[in-house]
Formats: structure tokens, sequence, C-alpha cells
């Protein structure tokens, strides 16, 4: 028969040692390892740690994360629709609430400090301007006054692009040019139709030198300006390279005005419109400008408004062609936005 189990004999501490005072070998309890803690320690290794150590996706994942996989190419156009068809619709908006005004203001004969009762009502303006358009006058008359707005910017241009980069490039070229052009700057072109009529020998020829001497000015100026703020790093870096003044001129000059040369010739189309329709107003045959002041003569007044009408779309038709164009050989720069069309 066996006898009663007794306890395990413990070594006895050696001599000095205090038996309640920890060895100094011994590991020191955490005290955040107590309980169930002191299990998930004993258990922190194994499949069962790798599978706690994966974070769980759920709704405290990064909030902008979650919208661009959420919506996709698809919202994302579908927003910048629906913010194009916003801004169109105010555009719009905004030319129906003239419109309105209009009409309101001249069948109601107001006489404010403006006079609006010998103006001609929307509807008398829609009779006249749908009678002109049945006649083969009004188209020949848009005609000539696109063939001298064309042919006058199109020589504006080059020539001002070209006499810009000159000037900016060459000391001695600003030197010999640059007093003759600041002294006739500041000349209205609309003025220089007298001088026009004297040099040339037909009056077509000098409206297109009125339109030429129009947009030339802007169009050289913001040239110029432009070709001066370019970064001098630039051409350094080209003729680092081994370039000569062509790979600077082509590589680094040309590309790099295009914003400023673009909005130089915006500035010039404007312009041109104005000194056409004037030119053709004065010494004209044919031409919307012609035409417009005829009608006033004859006291025709919706045939005015309708002229005036012509002008301002055409004037915003070829504006926004260069900007188009624009946007289009300047596609690599970046943009805010607000500035997308």
């Amino acid at each position: 028969m066996a006898g009663p189990r007794t306890a395990p004999h413990s070594p006895s501490p050696g001599p000095g040692v205090d038996p309640a005072t920890p060895s100094e070998n011994a590991p020191a309890a955490n005290p955040g390892t107590t309980g169930a803690g002191s299990e998930n320690a004993a258990g922190s290794t194994g499949p069962a740690a790798d599978a706690a150590a994966v974070p769980v996706s759920g709704g405290s994942g990064d909030p902008d994360a979650s919208r661009s996989t959420a919506g996709g190419p698809g919202a994302s156009r579908a927003a910048a629709g629906g913010r194009a068809a916003l801004r169109w619709g105010i555009r719009a908006a905004s030319l129906l609430a003239a419109a309105g005004l209009w009409q309101v203001l001249t069948a109601a004969d107001a006489r404010l400090w403006l006079r609006f009762d010998r103006l001609p009502t929307l509807g008398e303006i829609a009779e006249r301007f749908g009678a002109q358009l049945t006649t083969s006058l009004y188209y020949l008359d848009l005609l000539q006054s696109l063939i001298r707005i064309l042919t006058g910017f199109g020589l504006a241009a080059v020539a001002g692009i070209t006499t810009g980069i000159l000037v900016a490039r060459s000391r001695r070229a600003g030197d010999v040019l640059l007093p003759l052009l600041e002294a006739v700057r500041p000349i209205p072109a609309i003025a220089l139709v007298p001088i026009a009529i004297l040099l040339f020998p037909t009056d077509e020829q000098g409206i297109v030198f009125i339109t030429f001497t129009a947009a030339f000015f802007p169009v050289t100026v913001s040239t110029r300006h432009a070709v001066r703020a370019l970064p001098t790093i630039w051409e350094e870096a080209v003729r680092t390279l081994g370039g000569t003044r062509r790979h600077v001129l082509w590589n680094v000059v040309l590309p790099g005005i295009l914003p400023g040369v673009f909005g130089g010739l915006s500035v010039g189309m404007g312009v041109a419109w104005i000194c056409v329709i004037s030119a053709e107003m004065i010494s004209g045959e044919f031409g919307v400008g012609y035409r417009t002041w005829h009608a006033y003569t004859v006291v025709d007044y919706p045939g005015v408004i309708v002229g005036m009408i012509t002008i301002g779309v055409l004037g915003w038709l070829t504006s926004a062609a260069i900007e188009l164009i624009g946007r289009r050989a300047t596609g690599w720069l970046p943009r805010a936005e607000g500035s997308r069309r």
C-alpha cells in the first residue's frame, strides 16, 4: 500500500539569498500579460498569430480610395458631363434673360434715361432676319467680310509673330524696328483709312491693309513679351548639349511662346473685326459693315440690329476657332479644372 504523497522538494537557495527575493536570472513578469493576456502571449506563434496580423478590410479604410473604386471612370465622365451641361445652361439662360429684357423694354416703349421706343422688338428683328436669309446679298456680304478679315489677319499673324521674335532675339533688330513700331502703334487703325485710300488703288486692298494693321500690333507685342519671358535656363541647357541657334528656336522658343502668341492672336482677331467693320462703313461697297450702315441711312432699324447680331456671331466664331486651335497646339500644358471648356 502506497504511503502518502509528499510535495516535491525544492532546492533551498544558497547562503545569503533571501527566499522572498526573486532571482536575478528569472524573467520579469509583464503586468499586462496576466490572465487571458498570458494565454495570448503563450499562443502568439503559429497560424493563429498570422491570421490575427492580417488587417480586416471594413469601414475604417481610406474614404478617398473607397470613392475612387466605387465610382470609376464612368462616374467621373458622368460628373464632368453634368458640370458641362450646367455651365452651358447658365450661358443660355443669360442670353435668354438679355433677350427677354430687350423685348419687355421695346414692347413697352420705355423712355427712361435710355429711349427704347425707337428700337425694334424681337419679333421685328426676327422677321427682318428671316427676310435677309432668303436673299443672296446677305451671303455675299458675309463672304466679303470673311475674305477681308481672314486675309488681313493671316498676314498680320505671320508678320507679327516673325517681327516679335526678331526684335526680342536680336538687339540690332530691336534698335532698328522698335522706335518705328512704338511710334505707329498708338495710332488707331481706323485713322489710317485716308492714308489707305491714297496708297492703294482699290478700296478692297485698303480695307485689308486696315485689318492687317489692326491685328499686327497685338500679335507683335504679345510675341515679343512671350519670348522675353522664357526662362534662360532652357536655352542654356540646349547650348550645353551642343545645340545651335536654330535648335534653340525650334525646340525652345517656338514651343515656349505658344500660349502668349495665341493670346495675342485672340486679341488681334477682336480688334481686326472692329476695324474691318469700320472700314467697310467708310469706304466699302459690300460687307456686313457696309450693309449695316446702309440700313441705318434708310431708317431700317431692324436691319441695323440684324447686322450687329451677324457681326457678333462672326466675331465669336472666329475667336472660338483661334482658342480651339490654341488649346490643341498647347495640349502639353497643365490646366486647372475650371479652365476646361
